[in-house]
């Protein structure tokens, strides 16, 4: 598994510890350093929704005024924005295969990745 994450977040370290005591072993990887694929992203909008892959609460988001723009932006152009910036993405985003979380929420982890 895959976890696209920020050591700084506290959702993120919440996820870690979640996965940890279910001994699922997953890579790390610091999302604002190596944001997720545009294949990655593409999944994460067919499970969540575009609305719900921005990280709302973010100060980029704000700064840049995505919420203004989200309405007359295509798919096509969220995922290169979110393929080329981290730290606009909700976070952590997990992968497994052909599993994937976006967020965290300790109901759909144990759903998702069980136990």
């Amino acid at each position: 598994m895959k976890l696209f994450s920020y050591n700084k977040c506290g959702t993120c370290r919440k996820a870690i510890k979640d996965l940890e005591a279910k001994n699922i072993d997953f890579d790390v990887i610091d999302i604002t350093e190596k944001p997720p694929s545009k294949k990655i992203l593409k999944s994460a909008i067919k499970a969540k929704g575009l609305k719900k892959l921005f990280n709302t609460s973010g100060v980029q988001y704000r700064e840049l005024k995505i919420k203004n723009k989200l309405k007359s932006m295509t798919e096509a152009d969220a995922i290169d924005l979110l393929a080329s910036n981290g730290r606009l993405i909700k976070r952590p985003i997990a992968v497994d295969m052909d599993k994937i979380t976006v967020g965290f929420d300790a109901d759909e982890y144990k759903q998702v990745w069980g136990k």
